[in-house]
C-alpha cells in the first residue's frame, strides 16, 4: 500500500477576495518528492433541494458569469462567518424562494473541486410550508423561482440541461435516501 499524504512546507497567500482566497503551497509528498499546489480557499456553502407539500420541487435560475449563461439549480449560498449549515439552508431558502422551511434533512456533503478548492457544500432536503412570501436575494443576485415535478427534472437531467454539480449531487442523494410518499 502506497502511503498518501502531503506535508505543507511553505504557504503564500496570493489573493484575498470577498468569497475566496488563493494560496500557493509547496508540499513534500510521502515519498519525499516536492510539488506545488494552488489552493482556492472557500468558507463553505449549502445546497437545498426544496419540495412543496403538493410534490413540486422549487428551483432557482440565475445567470452565472463563469458559465456565461443562465443555470437552473437548487437553492444555494455561502456560509456566513460562524453560521451553522442548517441555519444557512433555512436563510437561503427564505431569501431565494420566499418560502419557509418546515423540515430539513441533511443528506450529506460534497467537495466542489477537491483538486484545487476547499469548498465543501452541505446538502439538505427541505420540505416547505405556507404561502410564498417576499424574496430577499443578495443585492447582486437576480433569481427566477421555477417549479418542477419529478418527471420534468428527470427529463432536464437526461437532456443535459441541468449542468450544475451541486444540483445533480442533491438529486442523486435525494433519490438514494428519500423516497416519495
Amino acid at each position: 500500500m502506497i502511503p498518501m499524504y502531503e506535508k505543507t512546507t511553505k504557504s503564500v497567500r496570493k489573493y484575498t477576495g470577498r468569497i475566496v482566497s488563493v494560496d500557493l503551497l509547496e508540499v513534500r509528498l510521502a515519498d519525499g518528492r516536492k510539488a506545488v499546489r494552488e489552493i482556492v480557499r472557500h468558507g463553505g456553502a449549502i445546497a437545498a433541494l426544496c419540495r412543496l407539500k403538493d410534490g413540486r420541487f422549487v428551483f432557482v435560475e440565475q445567470f452565472r458569469k463563469p458559465a456565461e449563461k443562465t443555470i437552473l439549480e437548487v437553492v444555494a449560498g455561502g456560509l456566513e462567518q460562524g453560521e451553522r449549515p442548517l441555519e444557512c439552508a433555512k436563510r437561503e431558502v427564505r431569501e431565494e424562494t420566499g418560502y419557509l422551511v418546515d423540515k430539513a434533512e441533511r443528506m450529506g456533503a460534497i467537495y466542489l473541486a477537491p483538486g484545487y478548492s476547499t469548498e465543501k457544500i452541505h446538502i439538505y432536503f427541505c420540505s416547505l410550508h405556507g404561502k410564498k412570501g417576499r424574496t430577499d436575494p443578495d443585492e447582486d443576485e437576480v433569481l427566477n423561482v421555477k417549479y418542477l415535478n419529478r418527471n420534468q427534472i428527470e427529463k432536464l437531467i437526461a437532456a443535459g440541461r441541468i449542468e450544475d454539480s451541486k444540483t445533480l449531487a442533491a438529486w442523486a442523494m435525494y433519490n438514494a435516501r428519500i423516497k416519495d410518499a
